[in-house]
């Protein structure tokens, strides 16, 4: 059955162990884990976050009602889990991809929300990564060409966080602006948990533009020629103070999981813990679904493992492509030197691992285009009683629903029954590797079926349009230099197996399952709090966040490319076609709009 439900270990906790909490802010909900040091989870807890949408395209949160719910997953975990606080060693972060604003002189949250930014008493201080209220910043910032947008992909995407610093500046009382400082969602609630002012490298340089010192000749990180073009130079006062400082000087930053300090009087109240528990440096959501994954043990084959590199050395991970799936997907890959993918974030350094490097790439919607494929057909209503009728996840009667009428109509493959039906699903936009949010989607084969039978083969439709975006993205990464062999998913989308027959047939390469399928991201985050932990031993060095990973992953399940030739001829023939319709949606936009010109705009009064 599809569910959420996660295995989580029956060993009770003993004095011999030593615990870690992993918290993990994501856009419906925060979510928090324990684990001991064999890195079983021993309890899991999840708040729904409060979100407010004052405009359409306008997302805003709160950090005081992120933060109550954290404080109300740790209580809940500790708990249950039945852990002594006192053995409880670090704790670590990830969240969103999103904005926080606080005062400089009071450290309170400052309102967000126009036109009068005044505070409703709900402390509205965070722009959601999913906010496209900066599209006029967006496209400033990005006719630049600033050389700092090759880290990013070539250009900076509206849902990354300059862009809406850059509209907070255009649209605030300038009096207001100037007492902000800006913190990406982790990085604040690292500060709330110690009061510190660190900032981590994996916000800062995915999501903000900075370029680690040392990179093309950069000595500050932040770009001062950057900040002045776009129209940011009161920020470049004070050494960059307002975004975090200089590194060193006015400054510090960190990889994930480095020590960053320790649980503050205030915080450890809040969360029912023990004051001076070690923090690690936060990172974003997606990238710890990297951490919680692509460590897992499993034995792809002397084609993936190679046989004279030891199983889970380092080096493995740069053939590992994690695919953290929820409402978008992100697709993280990692290299020991830059690689520069057209319509790929990054290459980042020093994010994860120093002098690593991180890449990026995305499909802005999947968990989001399935649900919406579904609503939309005209047997939705009727679909989901026939499932509560057998009390199945709609998901799963509709995967039951497939295998019936391959049965009905004498066919060995479900992917026969959509042979005919074309479907192309950026409806957001695309991330990657188009790099266009002006993408939308299409479906060739359109009948005036009206049937489950019908709605059945949209699902699997869409399901097959994931998948194969999924290869164009590894195909991208592949031909700049990547070395991704097998894909190691993570979230809801797992315990679809469908979607993961499909994935690993059309990519032709090995899906990697995590034993905590719904925790992985969570399981990563409490990783980080190990590592936090390892820098406070005294006359050790602290250890790797790889050999934490190595330590501390759960053996996975693989899932193996299907073999049947007729399938895999077909699947090939569609994702040719598949290619097609990405181009050709291009070309045809870019037809009518030479063909019309200016035609159709009224002149501005």
């Amino acid at each position: 059955m599809y569910t959420s439900h996660e295995p989580i270990s029956g060993l009770q906790p003993t004095a011999t162990h030593e615990y870690y909490i992993g918290i993990d802010v994501g856009t419906g909900s925060a979510r928090a884990c324990i684990i001991d040091d064999t890195g079983d989870i021993k309890a899991l807890a999840s708040e729904n976050i409060k979100l407010w949408q004052p405009e359409n395209g306008y997302y805003e949160q709160s950090t005081t009602d992120i933060w109550r719910c954290i404080c109300e997953c740790v209580r809940k975990v500790v708990s249950e889990s039945n852990v002594n606080p006192d053995l409880i060693k670090g704790i670590g972060f990830d969240a969103t991809c999103s904005l926080a604003v606080f005062h400089t002189e009071t450290d309170e949250p400052v309102p967000v929300t126009c036109p009068n930014f005044a505070n409703d008493g709900n402390d509205r201080n965070v722009i959601l990564w999913l906010d496209h209220r900066p599209v006029e910043e967006t496209e400033k910032i990005n006719s630049t060409g600033h050389n700092l947008l090759k880290y990013v992909g070539g250009k900076m995407s509206i849902e990354m966080e300059m862009p809406k610093v850059l509209w907070l500046k255009n649209n605030m009382p300038p009096e207001l602006f100037a007492k902000c400082k800006f913190y990406d969602l982790g990085d604040a609630l690292t500060h709330l948990a110690t009061g510190n002012e660190y900032r981590s490298f994996c916000s800062t340089v995915c999501k903000q533009g900075f370029v680690p010192v040392g990179v093309d000749g950069t000595v500050k990180g932040w770009q001062e020629d950057f900040y002045r073009q776009i129209g940011l130079e009161d920020l470049v006062e004070d050494d960059f103070l307002r975004m975090g400082g200089v590194d060193r000087v006015n400054g510090n930053y960190a990889s994930a999981g480095e020590c960053v300090g320790t649980l503050s009087k205030l915080a450890a109240g809040q969360l029912g813990l023990p004051q001076g528990i070690a923090v690690g440096s936060g990172v974003i959501d997606a990238y710890a679904g990297w951490i919680g994954t692509v460590g897992a043990k499993v034995d792809l084959g002397d084609d993936e493992l190679n046989s004279n590199v030891p199983a889970n050395d380092l080096s493995q991970a740069f053939t590992r492509l994690a695919a953290v799936a929820g409402t978008s997907t992100c697709h993280l890959a990692m290299s020991k030197n830059p690689v520069f993918v057209p319509g790929v974030w990054g290459p980042y350094r020093d994010v994860l691992l120093p002098e690593y490097w991180m890449a990026e790439g995305g499909q802005s919607a999947t968990g989001e285009l399935l649900r919406h494929v579904l609503d939309i057909h005209p047997a939705y209503n009727e679909t989901c009683a026939l499932a509560k009728a057998e009390d199945k996840h709609i998901y799963d009667f509709l995967n039951s629903r497939l295998e019936h009428i391959a049965e009905k109509q004498n066919t060995t493959s479900i992917s026969y029954l959509g042979r005919h039906n074309f479907f192309y699903g950026d409806f957001w936009g695309n991330r990657s590797p188009v790099s266009d949010a002006n993408m939308k989607g299409a479906m060739i084969g359109i009948d005036s079926d009206k049937s489950t039978d019908n709605m059945a083969i949209w699902y699997y439709a869409t399901m097959e349009f994931i998948a194969m975006q999924t290869r164009q993205i590894i195909e991208q990464m592949n031909n700049a230099g990547h070395e991704i062999s097998s894909v190691f998913m993570s979230g809801s989308q797992c315990q679809n197996p469908v979607l993961m027959k499909l994935m690993a047939t059309i990519c032709g390469m090995p899906v990697l399952i995590p034993q905590y399928v719904n925790a992985a991201v969570v399981h990563g985050a409490a990783m980080l709090g190990a590592k936090a932990a390892s820098h406070n031993v005294e006359g050790k060095e602290p250890e790797t966040l790889w050999s934490i990973m190595d330590r501390m992953s759960k053996r996975g399940r693989l899932v193996e490319p299907g073999k049947d030739a007729g399938e895999k001829a077909l699947l090939n023939a569609k994702y040719e076609i598949f290619l097609d319709m990405c181009r050709t949606q291009q070309e045809y936009r870019k037809k009518v709009d030479a063909a019309i010109g200016n035609w159709g705009v009224k002149p501005a009064t």
